[in-house]
C-alpha cells in the first residue's frame, strides 16, 4: 500500500468505530450555525476530527474556519487554517477574545498540507487558571502544540465562546458565515464548563502508536455544549441525543459520508495537481469531483492511495459539457497532471476514453490505442474500474457492463481485461479536457463519498463503500480497513 504525504493519522481502527462524518465544500456555502446562549465563556473544550480535501490558496479560499464562535468577524475566537501570500504555510490560526477585544493568540509551528489522512484537533481552555500557559492548550493527535508568536488569554477573561449573544459557526467563520471548511468532519464536540485533555477524546494504538478516537459519548458536555456524530442523514445538525442543535446552512443528507477516522477511504489527491490550486484543475465535492479549467488542456487527476496487491475497485461518472473525458489507472509515484492524460506518451497509464470508447495504453515502447474498445458513454453514464492486482489486469464496465466482455473474476486468463505492467504501485484515477470554456467534469466514487447520482448503494462483500454497482467478487473498496487486509 502507499498512500502519498500521509502525515495525519492513519485511520487504524481500535475498539471503537465512528461511522459517518459531514462533507463541506466552500463552493456550496456549506455550514452549520446557532444562536449562541448563555454558557460558560471562561471554561471549555472543543474536539473534531477533521480531513481536509483543499488546501488554503490565494485563489481557494485562504481561510477555512473549522469553528468559530462571536458577534462579528473582528469580534470572535475561532480556528483556521491559513494559506494567502502572507503566509502560505497552510498552519493553523487561532484567535481569541477577551470579552470584546479580539486579539492573535498563535498558530501551529507545522503545516497541514496531507489531504489523505484524518487529524484530530482539541482546543481546552481554562481562563481562571493562574498559569497563562494552562488557560489554553492546543492537541493535534494527542500531542499538546504549544503555538508560535503565542499570546495567552488574561485570567478570568470572557473569550465569547457560550455568551448571551453572536452565533456559532462550524465549517465557517462567525458573523459573515464566510472563510469557510473544505473537507470532512466527524465527532464534533463542543463541552461547557470543563477544561479536557486530548487523552479525554483519543489514544494511542497499542501497535502502530497512531492517534486513534475512543468513545465520546459518556463524556458530559455541560449546559450549551453539543456532540455532534452525523450519524441522522435527515438532520445532520442534530446532538447525538437526538435534539437539533445546529442550523444546516446549504447541507443535506446527500453530505453525510462514510470516510471516518476508523476507516479512512480514497479520494483525488490536491497535492498531486500541478502549480497553484484552481490553475488548471480544481478538485471539489469533498475530493471527488474533478474538473479541468484551462483552455485546451487535459488535466490528470490522481488518487490519494496506491496500491501494490489485492483487487479494487472504484466508480466515475461523467458531467459537463465535454466529452474528451478518460478513466484508468496511473503509476502513482510519476503522476504527470498538467497537459496530460491517461494513455499518453509519458507516465504509465492505461486510460479508457469517453467520446469513443477507445482504449489507450503507455508503455516502454509508446502509446498503444485501441478503437471501439469499448461504447462510448454519456453524461450520467457510470464507469466501473476493477483492478486485479494479483494477476495485473484492469477491467472497466459502463453502467454495469464489463467491456470487451470483459470477466474481472478471470484471474490469470484476464478475459476482456488490459494487462499492465507488475512493477507499479497503481492508483485509479481520470483525466479532464477543457476546450474553450467546456469543462469536462468527472464524479468520482471511491465508496466513501460521491456528489454523483447513487440510488442503489451497493457495498463490496465486506460492507464497505457506497456505489451504483456492486464490486465484482474478490474487489474492494479502496478504503484503510480493506487494505490492512487485503493490501
Amino acid at each position: 500500500m502507499s498512500l502519498l504525504a500521509l502525515s495525519g493519522t492513519n485511520s487504524v481502527s481500535g475498539g471503537y468505530e465512528i461511522d459517518n462524518s459531514v462533507k463541506l465544500d466552500h463552493d456550496n456555502a456549506e455550514s452549520f450555525s446557532r444562536a449562541q446562549a448563555q454558557g460558560n465563556q471562561q471554561i471549555w473544550t472543543f474536539s473534531t476530527w477533521l480531513k481536509r480535501t483543499q488546501l488554503s490558496e490565494n485563489s481557494n479560499e485562504p481561510y477555512q474556519n473549522i469553528w468559530s464562535a462571536g458577534s462579528s468577524t473582528s469580534n470572535a475566537t475561532h480556528v483556521y487554517f491559513r494559506g494567502d501570500s502572507s503566509y502560505p504555510d497552510n498552519k493553523l490560526f487561532f484567535y481569541m477574545d477577551n470579552g470584546g477585544t479580539q486579539y492573535f493568540h498563535g498558530s501551529t509551528p507545522q503545516s497541514f498540507r496531507d489531504t489523505s489522512a484524518w487529524y484530530h484537533l482539541v482546543w481546552a481552555v481554562d481562563t481562571t487558571q493562574a498559569t497563562a500557559a494552562n488557560r489554553s492548550k492546543i492537541y493535534i493527535n494527542g500531542e499538546q502544540i504549544t503555538l508560535d508568536s503565542v499570546t495567552y488569554p488574561t485570567q478570568n477573561a470572557s473569550t465569547r465562546v457560550m455568551d448571551n449573544g453572536g452565533d456559532m459557526y462550524i465549517g465557517a467563520l462567525a458573523g459573515n458565515g464566510g472563510y469557510r471548511f473544505n473537507g470532512y468532519l466527524a465527532e464534533t464536540v463542543l463541552v461547557d464548563g470543563t477544561q479536557l485533555a486530548a487523552s479525554d477524546f483519543g489514544e494511542y494504538d497499542s501497535d502502530s502508536g497512531i492517534w486513534i478516537p475512543i468513545d465520546v459519548s459518556s463524556i458530559s458536555t455541560g449546559t450549551r455544549g453539543f456532540y455532534l456524530d452525523y450519524s441522522d442523514a435527515s438532520n445532520l445538525g442534530n446532538d447525538a441525543d437526538g435534539s437539533t442543535v445546529f442550523t444546516e446552512n446549504y447541507i443535506t443528507s446527500a453530505d453525510q459520508a462514510t470516510d471516518s477516522p476508523t476507516n479512512n477511504f480514497c479520494t483525488l489527491n490536491q497535492l498531486a495537481l500541478d502549480g497553484s490550486v484552481g490553475s488548471s484543475g480544481n478538485i471539489t465535492q469533498g475530493a471527488t469531483k474533478a474538473t479541468a479549467t484551462e483552455f485546451d488542456v487535459f488535466i490528470t487527476f490522481a488518487p490519494t492511495f496506491g496500491v501494490t496487491s489485492g483487487k479494487w475497485y472504484a466508480e466515475f461518472e461523467y458531467e459537463g459539457s465535454q466529452a474528451d473525458n478518460l478513466v484508468g489507472i496511473l503509476d502513482i509515484d510519476a503522476v504527470v497532471a498538467y497537459n496530460s492524460r491517461l494513455g499518453k506518451a509519458g507516465a504509465w497509464s492505461v486510460g479508457f476514453y469517453q467520446s469513443n470508447g477507445k482504449l489507450y495504453v503507455t508503455a516502454n515502447s509508446g502509446v498503444t490505442s485501441i478503437a471501439n474498445w469499448g461504447a462510448s458513454a454519456a453524461n450520467g453514464d457510470i464507469i466501473s474500474v476493477a483492478v486485479d492486482m494479483d494477476n495485473h489486469f484492469v477491467y472497466f464496465a459502463k453502467n454495469g457492463t464489463y467491456q470487451n466482455s470483459g470477466v474481472p473474476t478471470s484471474g490469470a486468463t484476464g478475459t476482456g481485461g488490459v494487462a499492465f505492467d507488475s512493477n507499479k504501485t497503481v492508483g485509479i484515477g481520470c483525466s479532464s479536457y477543457d476546450q474553450g470554456g467546456d469543462e469536462g467534469q468527472i464524479f468520482a466514487n471511491y465508496g466513501g463519498f460521491t456528489a454523483g447520482t447513487i440510488s442503489s448503494a451497493a457495498t463490496d462483500a465486506n460492507g464497505y463503500g457506497t456505489f451504483e454497482y456492486a464490486p465484482p467478487s474478490g474487489y474492494y473498496a479502496l478504503c484503510t480497513k480493506n487494505l490492512a487486509e487485503y493490501g
